[in-house]
């Protein structure tokens, strides 16, 4: 069928990891499909992810490294294109990987080896991608071919398309300089598809107070932890900053975390802490508190903690120590309660927690089930994944199973 030059079967909102695997998984089928992007460049979460490396997926994928208010949603995708799938494809184009803690792969070179690769085939089947596009206005027409109509302008110029099929893939509100916001959550409720409530995830806390005295004390320290908030528990680094905490375990509790909430850090998560001390206050008697965990823990971290739990035996021997003082210090050390007054917030949040509600989304084609031929796609649905890659593993899987179908 031969199409006016402004008519396209798919038009794409958004040329970031959902938006343009499922651009050319539609194009395959030989949809004609256009891309639009806001920013100025594609693909600029890909280039800034793993610290330009790309942690572009997990060797180890389940539906528990999600968070979503329907657990289950995300379970058909995950199935219908695997982490296998995308790996056999970077392996196609020669891509080379490694593998880091956790199953988390990482491209050797740089993150641009990714996102060549899904431009390299966009570009095979003909998928026009345009950047610098400010969406205006979308109206639904009753029009059986052309069933959407956009407003946008690009390069001050405004332009209006048609479209059989419109696709949100737009992310969230996560980074604004890297082109997040929210109007995919406008698009949805122009059109009655209703929202989950939103805040930051994977994001740094930030402390008032004696707390954020000590992190930026001790600003630029890492160490491995383990951290519980709500039943959920991580082991990984945290690092101190001059804000507050932050680090893979930090950004891993955040998406578990609210206001109020208290996280818990076990600051020696492979020791039995109080039997250690005992049996050194019988062995190492004359030994100072300080000097034994300076074994273990960063002398500035130690320093900081004694100012908290024993600064009244800071020169005592450990044979000074009562048996019931040492225990309460270890509990101390593997239960220390700290309460964020806040996250750092969307400026630095690497996703989005909740989002378009999948209540009223099909799980099978991410196609809205009140409205045909409008799909979301990717970060601004409400599904998180957890640090590691899974978030990409989402953009993918979502990415693709709307592209079989639009």
């Amino acid at each position: 069928m031969k199409h006016a030059s402004n008519h396209y079967d798919v038009i794409i909102l958004g040329a970031g990891a959902s938006g343009l695997l499922c651009a050319f998984t539609a194009a395959r089928r030989g949809r004609k499909v256009l891309v639009l992007e806001k920013s100025n460049k594609v693909g600029k979460k890909i280039l800034m992810s793993g610290g330009g490396r790309c942690n572009f997926i997990n060797y180890y994928v389940e539906p528990d490294h999600f968070i979503s208010a329907n657990p289950h949603f995300c379970k058909a995708a995950l199935t219908r294109y695997s982490q296998w799938d995308f790996i056999a494809m970077v392996e196609q184009h020669g891509i080379e990987f490694e593998e880091r803690k956790h199953g988390q792969l990482f491209c050797q070179h740089s993150a641009k080896d990714i996102l060549n690769m899904l431009l390299h085939e966009c570009e095979q089947v003909g998928v026009e991608i345009k950047t610098r596009c400010q969406l205006d206005e979308v109206k639904a027409v009753q029009a059986t071919a052309s069933r959407y109509q956009l407003s946008f302008s690009q390069n001050n110029q405004p332009l209006s398309l048609v479209c059989e099929t419109l696709v949100v893939a737009t992310g969230a509100l996560s980074i604004p300089t890297l082109g997040g916001s929210g109007i995919g959550y406008d698009i949805a409720q122009q059109f009655d598809v209703a929202l989950v409530e939103r805040k930051a995830g994977l994001v740094p806390f930030m402390f008032s107070g004696n707390l954020k005295s000590i992190c930026e004390r001790l600003s630029g320290l890492a160490l491995e932890v383990g951290v519980t908030c709500k039943q959920q528990s991580f082991k990984e680094n945290l690092l101190f900053t001059h804000r507050g905490l932050s680090g893979p375990v930090i950004l891993q509790i955040s998406n578990y975390w609210s206001p109020g909430d208290e996280v818990i850090i076990n600051l020696l998560p492979d020791d039995d802490v109080a039997q250690w001390l005992l049996n050194a206050k019988q062995q190492q008697g004359k030994s100072l508190l300080k000097t034994l965990l300076s074994q273990k823990m960063a002398k500035s971290l130690v320093s900081e903690i004694q100012n908290l739990w024993w600064p009244e035996l800071a020169t005592a021997p450990l044979s000074d120590f009562s048996d019931k003082k040492l225990v309460f210090i270890a509990q101390q050390i593997s239960h220390w309660r700290i309460k964020p007054s806040a996250t750092e917030g969307y400026r630095t949040a690497e996703v989005t927690l909740g989002g378009v509600d999948t209540d009223g989304i099909s799980s099978k084609t991410m196609e809205a089930k009140q409205q045909p031929g409008l799909f979301f796609i990717g970060e601004v649905l409400d599904v998180t994944g957890h640090l590691g890659g899974y978030n990409f593993q989402w953009a993918w899987s979502s990415g693709y199973s709307a592209g079989l179908v639009v």
